[in-house]
């Protein structure tokens, strides 16, 4: 970064410069650990029975009766085969107890019926620009930390019909209180579950299983006891309250929901997760603690669970698998969404510069986990291949978007003209297969030191080499 002419000292008159160095992402694609895969099989090992003797007695039956033709095939079954009462009703009886106790032991299938999401009034909503304004009419905020705000929104994605209650932008005013939070949780979660219960067509009294989660906004008595006051569901149902888990508190308590309901048999299952933005809020200084200020924004959603086998037609999605990965034993991740007091003693929700690592972390080793799971038997075999490569031949390893990028690059230049297309018009001389444009000289320097570009020449051009 150029910071001008140095006015005074020894170096008085010269131009001074200033190096920033931003610490690049690990290479998320290079490295898979092969435990999570483990992970994932866990559920094929499990039905290894199946999976050995079913192959077995297919292949002799069929080898049995590949062996005989039509008629005497048709001959050993109604002509030579003696067939006494007592036999036939004792086959029947061991088949249908055989279906029956493979058909009860299996967990039955969840549904999600339908969802709904809390839309407030328009009274709340909040551009971007209202934002910052409004955050400079509360006094709370210096313009250094309303300028990184403003940074932030630009570039968080969030556009201008956004939510917020008002409580947080009033001046000498402490949003973070029991009767703010009761009142924006109770407006998000009842309009939604209204919603929901009213597409539904389901009464509340009807619901077996209900799971809240709210992160940072916790009362006594909780979420949960407050929905089921307001709704005066039933005194026998499965009612948690889940807190302190973060964006992942949805998946937990989808999860927590299909356990409950696969164990119980309650039939329904209501799932609310909102976030309290009054207790989100922070009116200080620290930059790694407004940024939740940018991100998060009053809202619910809802979603109705069933395990009955009649909701079928009816059921948006059926629940498939469910992998969960906990990176809390690491530091690094237990530190990056933190919940502290900042120097002047004011509350707030501290967003560590490691999150978006942490989470690359967890997403590479929950999908590892769960590709077993969805992937073709076809995609698994070529995964096992690239590891086996790897690990072979690791000075030939290239990045797999990269191999995509060059692969689109050459075949982009080997196309042949199809019959009845004009011609090329005639234009300055082409590259030769493989040259990459001037513009792309980060790209040519990285396959260059892969040996994948004939290097020398501009454009990474050059003589072929010998075949």
């Amino acid at each position: 970064v150029n910071r001008g002419v140095e006015p005074s000292g020894p170096d008085a008159g010269s131009p001074t410069f200033s190096v920033r160095v931003r610490r690049r992402l690990p290479d998320f694609l290079q490295s898979v650990n092969l435990k999570y895969v483990r992970l994932g099989y866990h559920y094929l090992l499990s039905h290894g029975v199946y999976l050995a003797t079913i192959p077995v007695i297919v292949l002799v039956c069929g080898a049995e009766v590949g062996s005989l033709s039509r008629d005497e095939l048709w001959r050993k079954v109604w002509d030579e085969a003696t067939y006494d009462l007592a036999t036939v009703l004792a086959f029947l009886a061991v088949l249908a107890f055989t279906i029956s106790v493979y058909i009860m032991s299996r967990p039955r299938p969840i549904y999600l019926i339908d969802f709904a999401t809390y839309k407030p009034a328009d009274e709340l909503k909040v551009s971007k620009a209202e934002f910052i304004d409004l955050a400079r009419k509360s006094g709370k905020f210096d313009e250094e930390s309303l300028a990184f705000q403003a940074r932030l929104l630009a570039k968080s994605g969030i556009g201008d019909e956004s939510y917020m209650p008002r409580c947080v932008f009033q001046p000498d005013a402490n949003c973070a209180t029991m009767k703010e939070g009761r009142a924006e949780a109770s407006a998000a979660m009842f309009a939604a579950l209204d919603e929901l219960f009213d597409k539904c067509r389901v009464r509340p009294k009807d619901v077996g299983v209900l799971v809240v989660n709210c992160s940072l906004f916790n009362p006594t008595p909780s979420l949960s006891a407050m929905i089921v006051n307001h709704y005066k569901m039933r005194g026998n149902i499965l009612s948690y309250n889940l807190g302190g888990m973060g964006c992942s508190a949805g998946v937990i308590s989808i999860d927590l929901a299909r356990d409950m309901l696969q164990a119980s048999g309650a039939g329904l299952a209501v799932v609310v997760s909102t976030e309290a933005v009054s207790f989100t809020w922070y009116a200080g200084k620290r930059r790694s603690m407004l940024i939740p200020n940018a991100f998060f924004r009053a809202g619910a959603a809802a979603v109705l669970l069933s395990n009955r086998r009649r909701d079928f037609r009816r059921a948006k999605y059926q629940l498939e698998h469910v992998v969960r990965t906990h990176k809390g034993a690491d530091d690094r991740a237990f530190r990056s969404v933190y919940q502290e007091e900042d120097e002047q003693r004011i509350k707030g929700l501290s967003i560590s510069r490691d999150l978006v690592e942490v989470g690359g972390h967890a997403l590479k080793t929950n999908i590892t986990t769960l590709g077993p799971l969805v992937l073709p038997f076809s995609e698994q075999l070529l995964f096992f291949a690239g590891v086996l490569f790897r690990h072979l031949y690791p000075s030939k390893t290239l990045h797999p978007g990269l191999q995509a990028r060059v692969r689109a690059l050459l075949h982009a230049r080997r196309q042949p003209r199809r019959a009845g297309a004009p011609a090329a018009q005639p234009g300055p001389p082409r590259r030769r297969p493989g040259g990459l444009p001037r513009r792309a000289a980060p790209l040519r320097q990285h396959l260059q030191q892969q040996h994948l570009v004939r290097a020398g020449l501009p454009g990474g051009q050059g003589p072929r080499p010998p075949r």
